[in-house]
């Protein structure tokens, strides 16, 4: 129960959970094989970082898009639609990978139209899921969807060991079958999306569905400049994304011709990241964070991440194992901190345009850093970069978060 008396395990809520958990552990499965599969195949960082790039591009235009239509669409209905089709696509692939062949521009753009439904499906879900909250729940509901993230990371080993037995094709039939089995309990979902009614006294008289599109754009950058902490915690997590994916992109590499079997020793390592988070989404789901420190935590999270995460790879496996799992801690931390305060912050009828916003600039920085990983990578060694960008990543919290503590902070440190 939260302090309000609400419980938080609704029927609607718990349909939502169960669903999110079967497509995350598919899409787990088969993501990380997929990586795999173009690293074996490509032998090139470089050409690693364009099927990650081609991914991401998709998602520069279409949170913004998606996020002006979401506010007067039903979001439940995208949900579920975009998970049937995504089943319908990794079937397909499954198919096509069963008999061997295989292409890279082909996979490519792939992955380009994945990258696309990826994005529209999350402005979708993120603006939906806060409304099955019940009130006071916010931290405890996000701190479950941390750590449901953070469990589906246990089937990394699995997916490994699959794809080296069986090839990847296997994996991407159980992803098909994940996103069908999710989409069918979305179905079931029983929420009044009231947004929807509320939106149609603000549709433009005979506007057409473009036009109204560009104004409701219009509206959702202007409401993002008027409010200066949700302006800094978007820019500053686009600058945290960016430095993110370059140690995304390198990490795996770095491993693999560093080590033997280095697959299995980043997994060994970055298992403590998910232990960490573990420990750390169950003291967010019993402790409730005093509201006046919020921001205080949050601050101080993030330049420790950066620093840690900058400098483990100079480190002897145990103690990088140490700093993942502090990380891990860490990072569930911010996420908490940061999700919880902003969907209950936002109205439920602009949800849909700051989460747009938000995720195409998050997008943004994700594809700079996915190409500078590349780029950097043929100059420089994998742990130079990441320790520079890492760097800068804790410079620009202390400049841009803690620039603006005053708005942020209220922000961060309200009740939810």
């Amino acid at each position: 129960m939260s302090s309000t008396g609400q419980k938080l395990w609704t029927r609607d809520f718990t349909i939502i959970t169960v669903g999110t958990v079967v497509s995350m552990f598919g899409n787990t499965l088969s993501g990380f094989a997929m990586s795999l599969m173009v690293l074996d195949v490509s032998k090139s960082t470089p050409l690693y970082a364009i099927y990650l790039s081609m991914y991401t591009i998709p998602q520069l235009l279409m949170p913004l898009v998606s996020g002006a239509v979401l506010d007067r669409t039903s979001r439940k209905k995208t949900i579920y639609t975009l998970d049937f089709i995504s089943a319908g696509l990794y079937a397909l692939m499954a198919v096509i990978l069963s008999t061997g062949w295989f292409s890279f521009p082909f996979f490519a753009a792939y992955c380009f139209i994945l990258g696309t439904i990826e994005s529209t499906y999350m402005v979708a879900y993120d603006s939906f899921y806060p409304l099955l909250i019940s009130e006071g729940n916010f931290q405890k509901a996000y701190s479950i969807a941390s750590v449901l993230e953070t469990m589906s990371a246990v089937l990394v080993p699995v997916s490994a060991v699959v794809y080296k037995t069986t090839g990847i094709a296997p994996l991407m039939v159980i992803n098909a079958v994940c996103f069908f089995a999710a989409a069918v309990m979305e179905t079931q979902i029983k929420a009044d999306e009231e947004y929807i009614e509320a939106q149609k006294s603000t549709r433009l008289e005979g506007a057409g569905r473009l036009h109204q599109v560009i104004v409701d754009l219009k509206e959702g950058f202007g409401y993002l400049r008027g409010e200066k902490g949700l302006l800094a915690i978007t820019v500053y997590f686009g600058v945290s994304t960016l430095c993110g994916c370059v140690t995304w992109v390198l990490t795996l590499p770095y491993f693999k011709a560093n080590y033997e079997n280095g697959e299995f020793v980043y997994m060994l390592v970055w298992g403590m990241n998910v232990v960490g988070r573990m420990i750390g989404g169950g003291i967010h789901y019993k402790t409730v964070l005093p509201a006046k420190y919020r921001f205080s935590i949050a601050f101080l999270v993030y330049v420790v991440i950066a620093i840690l995460e900058g400098t483990y790879l100079f480190m002897p496996i145990p103690v990088m194992m140490v700093f993942c799992f502090i990380v891990g801690i860490g990072g569930v931390t911010s996420y908490t901190i940061r999700i919880a305060a902003t969907q209950s912050y936002v109205p439920d009828e602009k949800k849909g345009r700051f989460n747009g916003a938000f995720n195409m600039l998050n997008t943004v920085g994700a594809l700079g850093g996915e190409l500078f990983a590349g780029l950097m990578s043929i100059v420089m060694s994998e742990r130079i970069v990441i320790l520079i960008v890492m760097m800068f990543n804790a410079l620009a919290a202390v400049v841009i978060m803690g620039g603006a503590r005053h708005h942020v902070s209220k922000i961060y440190n309200r009740l939810q």
